[in-house]
């Protein structure tokens, strides 16, 4: 799935899903994201995911790294950043941050 956070924070929700125990903002956050893993899953470059390559990082870390919505025109809408690791056809999540807003917020 990701790195050991983004595991942990995967899991911890699911296992909240399943004992019906998640906070209503969990709740959201946790279909969005799920929605998100699918279409992921499915097709990284799946229009409405609006995927791309952040160059500035994949220079930094010497492999592309990829930002997709999990939300848009939202304050500080949730993007995640993935990458193809180990191989191909397997994508490792690495982060999901609030997307900044605009300068001088």
């Amino acid at each position: 799935m990701g790195v050991p956070i983004m595991d942990e924070l995967w899991n911890g929700l699911s296992s909240k899903a399943e004992f019906e125990t998640l906070t209503r903002e969990e709740e959201g956050f946790y279909k969005k994201w799920g929605k998100a893993l699918v279409l992921l899953k499915n097709n990284p470059f799946y229009s409405s995911l609006k995927s791309h390559e952040i160059p500035v990082l994949s220079q930094k870390y010497g492999k592309k790294i990829f930002e997709s919505y999990l939300e848009n025109n939202t304050p500080g809408a949730t993007r995640m950043f993935w990458v193809y690791s180990p191989a191909r056809s397997e994508i490792t999540i690495l982060a999901l941050e609030p997307h900044p807003g605009p300068m001088g917020d």
